[in-house]
């Protein structure tokens, strides 16, 4: 391993990120009955330009005013260079701090973006006496967001998780998209033609494979959680599912959701499994008779196990332990 070692950062669960308009009072007073992990009040894209003012009003009474219980809850800003920024982020934390655990920045594409975000935080709660630090979640949308990834990942101590935005990226890119967060017809591959039929059998590709790879290594290499993006088309469970599954394979902890009906989705495909809680337990047991024996090094079931697996461990029944107090609350509720 190298000697440097990854910051560990605030555990939350992450598996279902839902969006919720801060121009909807409607939705934002259902945000308190959802089974979402976490939430976002949105500033940014789904509240139009005369609805600004309103939408971050409506947003600092629910954090007030709403019980959110243990949900992990954020706002998303307007971007650095819009004119709504600048009170998105002031009103917000100054009038509701207190309930608010991250910012999430759209559109992230210097690291200078992050540290411009950090300062103001920073001086938000040194003056309004906050003992809680405000996280900061970072939104890939663009080209130049993705090059500058690794910098912006480690421009301050408070970011806590990277999430990408392919509808965003691909408009700034030039790509071509079938859907927000869908593959498309024409990223695919053709096999040589059948020797006796000439039939070419079409393999679709994924189009999002680099950018979510990444992520996912940026976001790691910085102790940072990667959550991937939406997909858009709530009729299509199945094509929601194949999605969240490649992002799962890739290393994502959580997925963003825009209706309610992905919520369990996105819970129970996130969700460790029995056998994976069970075996990170063993690891971490066996980590503790080895210090309680002295010995220098240990292995498990004939493999070392190394400083990577532990975090892995620790990670997983930390996850586990956070869901079954959500749990037990729900239940005695």
């Amino acid at each position: 391993m190298s000697f440097t070692q990854v910051p560990v950062r605030p555990a939350r669960l992450t598996r279902s990120l839902l969006a919720v308009p801060g121009s909807n009072p409607k939705f934002i007073d259902k945000a308190p009955a959802s089974r979402a992990d976490a939430l976002f009040f949105d500033l940014e894209d789904s509240v139009a330009l005369d609805q600004k003012d309103a939408a971050r009003r409506n947003v600092i009474a629910a954090l007030n005013d709403l019980d959110l219980g243990d949900k992990t809850v954020s706002v998303r800003l307007n971007g650095l260079d819009t004119p709504y920024m600048y009170r998105d982020l002031i009103e917000v934390t100054e009038q509701a701090g207190r309930r608010l655990d991250a910012v999430l920045i759209p559109k992230v594409g210097t690291a200078a973006d992050v540290y411009a975000v950090d300062m103001l935080l920073t001086q938000i709660e040194t003056a309004k006496g906050y003992s809680k630090r405000i996280g900061i979640d970072l939104l890939i949308e663009t080209p130049l967001g993705l090059r500058n990834i690794d910098a912006i990942a480690a421009a301050s101590r408070r970011n806590e998780s990277i999430l990408f935005g392919s509808a965003d990226f691909a408009a700034a890119s030039g790509a071509r998209s079938a859907g927000i967060g869908a593959p498309h017809p024409d990223y695919h591959l053709l096999t040589d033609p059948d020797p006796e039929t000439g039939a070419r059998a079409v393999h679709w590709g994924d189009m999002w494979h680099f950018a979510l790879a990444t992520i996912v290594a940026a976001a790691r290499a910085h102790g940072l959680r990667p959550i991937d993006g939406p997909f858009a088309d709530i009729k299509d469970p199945d094509g929601w599912t194949a999605s969240a599954r490649r992002a799962r394979t890739l290393g994502f902890e959580g997925k963003m959701v825009i209706h309610p009906s992905q919520v369990d989705l996105a819970n129970d495909l996130f969700k460790p499994s029995d056998d994976d809680v069970a075996q990170a337990r063993r690891v971490l047991d066996a980590m503790a008779a080895a210090a309680r024996d002295g010995a220098g090094a240990v292995a498990l079931d004939g493999k070392m196990i190394d400083i990577a697996s532990i975090r892995q461990a620790e990670a997983t029944v930390t996850k586990a332990d956070l869901l079954a107090r959500r749990d037990n609350a729900a239940t005695e509720r």
